[in-house]
């Protein structure tokens, strides 16, 4: 199981608590021997990502790309993080950027492992289990 985490924005961002709550999150979905990937973006490499690959032209919270359907059976995929976004949705929602940034984490973890939220009895299914997964891990 290894979390590889590359933080492209100047701010400091927890990546020891990151990793372990990917990591967690990989073990309580029996993906053990799977890595991931996760990078750490602002507006403008989020909103082309964004354009590139959802034809949606402006800046998104994650990007989730599965590789489960490529050669390498260890490799899960790859999530994006605007960590930009983040902070907005923060100080909309009225909590701080550590929980926002966890709960974007697991939202584009469920994504990697198949879950889709693209109606809206998959995203109650998602948002149910991210706040499962996220109680879980407030054990630590």
């Amino acid at each position: 199981m290894l979390v590889e985490v590359n933080n492209q924005t100047k701010k400091r961002i927890n990546i020891s608590l990151v990793k372990k709550i990917a990591e967690l999150f990989l073990q309580t979905y029996h993906f053990n021997n799977k890595e991931i990937s996760l990078a750490f973006v602002n507006d403008q490499i989020s909103k082309k990502l964004n354009k590139t690959y959802r034809g949606i032209d402006k800046a998104t919270d994650v990007l989730s790309f599965s590789m489960t359907d490529v050669d390498n059976d260890n490799f899960l995929g790859e999530i994006i993080i605007n960590y930009e976004q983040i902070k907005r949705q923060a100080k909309q929602a009225g909590h701080n950027i550590q929980q926002e940034l966890i709960f974007i984490l697991v939202h584009g973890l469920l994504h990697l492992a198949g879950y889709d939220d693209a109606t809206e009895k998959g995203a109650d299914e998602m948002d149910k289990l991210g706040k499962k997964f996220i109680n879980l891990c407030q054990i630590f």
